[in-house]
C-alpha cells in the first residue's frame, strides 16, 4: 500500500514482522503466525506483500510503524 506524503511523494509502508506475529497469535493463529516468522524478511514491504496481508486479514495501516523509512 502506498501512502501519500505531501502532495507529490509517496511512500511505502514498512511493517516489522513482530507486528504481523503478534496480530495473527492474538487471533489464535499460531499456524499463521509460525509461518510468517519463517518466511517474511523483518521488514515486510506492505506494497509487495499486500495480497498476503489481504489474505491475512491484516490492514497495514494498522501495523505500520510510525517511523518506517
Amino acid at each position: 500500500m502506498t501512502v501519500r506524503n505531501g502532495f507529490t511523494r509517496e511512500q511505502t509502508m514498512r511493517i516489522a514482522r513482530h507486528r504481523i506475529v503478534a496480530a495473527l497469535q492474538e487471533r489464535g493463529q499460531r499456524a499463521r503466525a509460525d509461518w510468517v516468522e519463517r518466511e517474511l524478511p523483518e521488514r515486510v514491504d506492505s506494497d509487495k506483500h499486500v495480497g498476503l496481508l489481504a489474505t491475512l486479514r491484516l490492514d497495514p495501516a494498522d501495523l505500520a510503524d510510525a517511523t518506517s523509512p
